[in-house]
């Protein structure tokens, strides 16, 4: 579509990507197929050799796949996006697509638990090692980097703290030093945060999250350069299948058509709330970008367009408190998933970072009096006297 580069990220997130079969329909189709027909035998090796483009097999090569992949790229403004089965499978596949043995990634140490792990037992094993780092400290970035680093990794905002990352001056820094900066995403999605304009090189999703936005189905994605996510990331794809269906593709398209919208709503939410817990008496500290209490407050207006749906904070009381005040709940629910439209509560030290030493926990500013709220989409006056509950009772 000749246009789409003049479009806004909201008409993109509805238009682009989609071809019309000769069905002429007006949705989306779901391909549900796992191979394809070739014309002729000169066809069929013209497509396996790349002489040619097209559909060859579902496992790297899908229509459905496709739209999504070229729909999502054209929101974060990249060149090429990978699709794979899960969050974690793109990581996976980023690291193993641009990293080899003898490799030195450093990494915010506010991450997902599961990408520690992946960093620690299963990178390692392959000869990659990773140091870790204060998210929001750049001397701590620079002093780690060493002749063999070639990638830093983080989230902004970060799990469960909300801690950021200076993009720009992280993407400075990485290539200053021959590096390649990469960006989980999930948190903001392209509807509040663009890190490719902002001088990253890799963009990964779980699009479990946000991007399908209703709790439905399993994905992830990559997005960056032609030549790094369209060769070397799609490369592992294709060979190793961390493949996303058909389906979950079409879902997460569809999710994509209210992003921006879903995205404002979560923020005006969480914003409320957390408005409302910080002046509660039973709550120690808020995290919350939104906040000028944050410590990144100015660093967030300049980065995100809004602060986004994710917020936690500490109560009086350690995990008993902590508990107390999550089981008293009825509305909200108790899971670790996040980005949906229904808000979901979690305590952090016990459930996604659960897997990391308390050594690790302590490091990261993880406490046992700490609960994640993923805001959702319900009236805000519901969510507060659901959380009242157990606050009140502290």
């Amino acid at each position: 579509m000749a246009d789409s580069d003049d479009w806004d990220i909201a008409t993109r997130a509805i238009r682009v990507g989609h071809r019309r079969t000769p069905e002429n329909e007006h949705c989306e189709p779901i391909f549900a197929t796992s191979s394809f027909v070739f014309g002729s035998a000169a066809e069929a090796a013209a497509r396996f050799s790349g002489e040619q483009p097209g559909n060859i097999y579902a496992r790297f090569t899908n229509p459905t796949v496709r739209a999504f992949e070229e729909r999502l790229a054209a929101m974060e403004g990249g060149e090429a996006c990978v699709a794979t089965a899960s969050g974690m499978a793109a990581i996976l596949a980023t690291c193993m697509g641009l990293l080899q043995q003898g490799d030195h990634l450093v990494s915010s140490r506010s991450i997902f638990g599961s990408t520690v792990v992946l960093f620690d037992k299963y990178l390692s094993r392959f000869g990659i090692q990773t140091s870790y780092v204060d998210l929001a400290d750049l001397a701590a970035w620079e002093a780690a980097i060493r002749p063999e680093t070639r990638m830093l990794f983080l989230e902004t905002p970060a799990n469960p703290l909300t801690t950021l990352g200076d993009i720009r001056a992280l993407a400075e820094l990485a290539h200053a030093h021959d590096c390649l900066l990469v960006v989980d995403n999930c948190f903001c999605t392209p509807a509040l945060q663009r890190p490719l304009a902002l001088g990253a090189d890799i963009v990964v999703h779980s699009a479990t999250k946000y991007i399908d936005g209703q709790g439905r189905a399993l994905g992830g994605a990559v997005v960056g350069d032609a030549k790094r996510v369209g060769e070397e990331v799609y490369g592992v794809l294709r060979t190793a299948g961390p493949s996303m269906s058909p389906f979950n593709a079409w879902i997460f398209l569809k999710g994509l058509e209210t992003l921006a919208l879903r995205m404002r709503e979560h923020s005006r939410n969480a914003g409320q709330l957390a408005e409302w817990l910080a002046a509660h008496p039973a709550v120690e500290r808020v995290h919350y970008p939104g906040l000028e209490s944050h410590p990144q407050h100015a660093l967030a207006q300049r980065q995100q367009e809004a602060p986004g749906g994710i917020l936690s904070f500490e109560v009086k009381g350690g995990r008993k408190a902590a508990w107390s005040v999550i089981d008293a709940t009825h509305l909200c629910s108790i899971t670790a998933n996040l980005g949906d439209t229904k808000t979901t509560i979690t305590h952090p030290a016990t459930t996604t970072h659960g897997r990391l030493s308390d050594e690790q926990r302590e490091q990261a500013g993880i406490t046992q009096g700490l609960i994640r709220i993923a805001v959702g989409l319900e009236a805000i006056e519901d969510i507060r006297n659901d959380l009242a509950r157990g606050l009140d009772r502290l």
